[in-house]
């Protein structure tokens, strides 16, 4: 299964027989106080800096989030998205809440985005999936509904195969579908890792979707995170998702390794490239 995307002048392909597509996360101002301030003061200075240090890093789709306190994402995104894809030849991941937001960024869009997010919601399938029909986006779908989280790797992915259902109702193919499984704190609960885990692999087996995660979700609140989320997107692609949503300056390389180990990377040339890439002390 294949989905692809377009930037203005590229394609990428997500699927289980090439290597793991990095969607780099950092145009994001969750967490960023800096960048936060700075949206809200209507400075946009930083996306092009971020955009392009992503693309370096190896990242081949850029999430794009201008959603901080108070800020106007239907005014804003589109200059974000506009601002991208005049730095960088990648296609983006329009990520917001706000589903006049997310059209208004499809708008400016060059080439074929993917869309962050829709769950199982009605409400989120009723607002979303449309636009995403209208577009001709990708879109993530994240295995959650009306009642939360399911607790169970069978209850997620049967949330899974409803949006299925109502994305086939509106004409959009299961490979316009990248699942997520959905990465909560190991901090708050052990077992939430090994339930991502089981749930990816049954999304890959019953449905044969491509996948994303946001690794670091995981990692909350414990210490030297980063150790966790290396190993947890090694275990995650074994799982079977392929396009992770992370940090490419501190994950790029170890993606590239996975890739190796995987037998996605012949010769080894992309972790050799990913790591001549890196900046030398």
């Amino acid at each position: 299964m294949q989905t692809v995307l377009r930037g203005p002048s590229s394609e990428i392909i997500i699927s289980p027989d090439t290597p793991i597509v990095m969607i780099g996360e950092r145009i994001n101002p969750t967490g960023r106080k800096a960048f936060s301030a700075e949206l809200q003061a209507g400075d946009l200075s930083r996306i092009p800096r971020d955009a392009q240090a992503q693309a370096d890093a190896g990242a081949t789709v850029l999430d794009v989030n201008v959603g901080a306190a108070s800020v106007d994402e239907v005014a804003l995104l589109p200059q974000a998205v506009r601002l991208v894809q005049d730095t960088v030849d990648l296609p983006v991941c329009i990520d917001s809440a706000n589903p006049a937001a997310l059209e208004a960024g499809l708008k400016a869009v060059r080439g074929r985005a993917l869309v962050n997010s829709v769950n199982g919601e009605t409400a989120k399938l009723k607002a979303v999936l449309p636009i995403v029909a209208e577009y001709g986006a990708a879109v993530i779908a994240l295995c959650m509904d009306d009642n939360g989280i399911p607790a169970t790797p069978e209850a997620r992915l049967a949330v899974a195969e409803a949006i299925l259902e109502q994305a086939h109702a509106l004409g959009i193919p299961p490979e316009d579908i990248v699942f997520d499984p959905l990465v909560m704190a190991v901090g708050a609960d052990h077992t939430a890792g090994a339930t991502t885990l089981a749930t990816a692999r049954l999304i890959r087996s019953t449905l044969g979707s491509n996948m994303t995660a946001g690794a670091s979700n995981a990692s909350h609140g414990m210490p030297d995170r980063e150790v966790l989320n290396t190993v947890f997107l090694a275990l995650l692609a074994q799982a079977g998702v392929n396009a992770p949503i992370c940090n490419p300056l501190k994950n790029g390389l170890a993606i590239r390794a996975i890739d190796l180990m995987m037998g996605h990377d012949e010769w080894g040339m992309g972790y050799i490239q990913a790591y001549r890439a890196l900046p030398k002390e």
